[in-house]
């Protein structure tokens, strides 16, 4: 078993993400002999975003920055033995993996062993019909557009232990991008439950990139944070019996303290003691956290308990069209003026589709689908509304009358009503679900076997 500690940086925190905070990262990881490195990229709608990607062009459907993103690290990554894993693959993962391919030969690089995942993506009949048994008839209503299981960390460690430079993932659950990693290097057994919730609560703390660095964290005067244009991303130091510690690229903004790391360690957390993923259960019930150096937070007392029996599955699916619209009324009585106009535009629709009122500026943030809160609410002084009106229908001609109705309001009135804005998309829901393990297997391959 590895005796040093092993450091993982993360450079990305969802897809969209910025895309230059990745050399501060690799440039720390190089001078102080870090291992790893994990793009974090993918989101549920995130995939079926992918996934139709995908079905209009079979080369595409993985992360659009991909190429953004690895073009200023590969190098140095390769050059000093940095392992890149991501999930950056999405539905997509063997282009993904071509792409990168592609990538390395314009920069005149080696050529990367890359390792590819599999097994995420569910369209076996004996898969689906496992998943309308627990959900019921109304799945075969569904248009569906992608159906992913969360797989772990397993197969990641596998392909790193076989040679891969890059591990190209679609839906692994976010830790396991770090604890995967961490299996390789220490040589932990599947089942040691302490030493993988440790590594994958380090995986959650990275996951969401700058928030542990201070991002959303920053409340100016209340908490201030230095450097918000130049955030450092953030790197984990785990030790061989799972103790571990966060801290940040070198040379950059942002700041890592305990109340950040508290703040992260919270996050999507329904369960302190069971922060359920596929490798394990982790529990931050008894955690402490403490401040060791300047932006150094030292996390203790994590431990784990054995792994669920399923595999959470997402399912994304067409949910008809979302039309938004929005125009602004400012000065004497402009919230009684966008009150009017909502009122008249609710009228004019009247039973064709669910409508949402917000009236930003006043009262959007706590308000309801159903308007309960707007109508419970006196109209305020406020003399600048940005009204805006949302409604959602299977058909698109019926969405696109909300469209037309606020656009109306520029003549239609009530008064001075400008700035009219509007959108029309097609709209994703989802549900959640679970599957048995081995009706969900995962594997690996490398590139050239795909």
């Amino acid at each position: 078993m590895e005796t040093t500690s092993f450091k993982i940086g993360c450079a990305t925190g969802f897809s969209g993400d910025r895309t230059d905070g990745v050399m501060p990262v690799v440039d720390t990881l190089i001078q102080s002999g870090g291992h790893a490195l994990i793009f974090e990229t993918l989101a549920e709608r995130t995939l079926a975003l992918s996934q139709l990607a995908k079905n209009q062009n079979p080369e595409l459907g993985y992360e659009p920055l991909l190429a953004d993103l690895l073009r200023p690290a590969l190098g140095a990554c390769l050059q000093h033995g940095i392992r890149i894993v991501s999930n950056f693959g999405a539905a997509n993962p063997p282009a993904a993996a071509r792409r990168i391919m592609a990538l390395a030969q314009e920069l005149q690089l080696r050529a990367p062993r890359i390792a590819v995942l599999s097994g995420d993506q569910l369209a076996q009949p004996e898969q689906l019909a496992f998943l309308r048994e627990q959900l019921g008839p109304g799945f075969d209503q569904l248009d569906i557009v992608s159906v992913n299981a969360y797989q772990g960390a397993s197969e990641i460690a596998q392909a790193l232990r076989a040679g891969a430079d890059i591990v190209v993932a679609g839906r692994v659950a976010d830790p396991s991008l770090v604890l995967g990693p961490a299996l390789a290097h220490f040589g932990w057994a599947d089942d040691d439950w302490h030493r993988l919730g440790c590594a994958t609560i380090a995986g959650h703390l990275l996951e969401c990139g700058t928030q542990v660095t201070g991002g959303y964290f920053a409340v100016p005067g209340l908490k201030d944070v230095p450097g918000m244009d130049a955030l450092g991303f953030p790197i984990a130091d785990i030790s061989p019996s799972g103790e571990l510690s966060i801290s940040k690229a070198m040379n950059t903004g942002g700041v890592v303290n305990e109340q950040t790391v508290k703040e992260q360690l919270l996050y999507e957390v329904h369960d302190p003691a069971a922060y359920l993923t596929p490798d394990v259960s982790a529990d931050i019930s008894r955690v402490t956290v403490a401040q060791t150096a300047d932006d150094v937070v030292r996390v203790n007392n994590v431990t784990g308990h054995p792994r669920p029996d399923a595999l959470k599955v997402n399912i994304c699916y067409h949910g008809g069209w979302l039309a938004e619209a929005e125009i602004s009324y400012a000065g004497v009585q402009a919230e009684a003026r966008a009150r009017l106009a909502a009122d008249t535009i609710l009228k004019r629709l009247g039973s064709a589709m669910k409508v949402r009122v917000d009236l930003i500026g006043a009262v959007s943030l706590f308000s309801d689908d159903d308007g309960n809160y707007l109508r419970s609410q006196a109209p305020s002084r406020a003399r600048d509304i940005r009204l805006r009106i949302a409604g959602a229908h299977a058909q698109k001609e019926v969405a696109e009358r909300v469209l037309r109705e606020v656009t109306a309001l520029y003549t239609c009135g009530p008064a001075g009503g400008g700035g009219v804005r509007t959108s029309l998309r097609p709209r994703l829901n989802s549900l959640s679900g679970t599957v048995p393990r081995d009706l969900a297997p995962a594997s690996w391959r490398f590139m050239e076997e795909q």
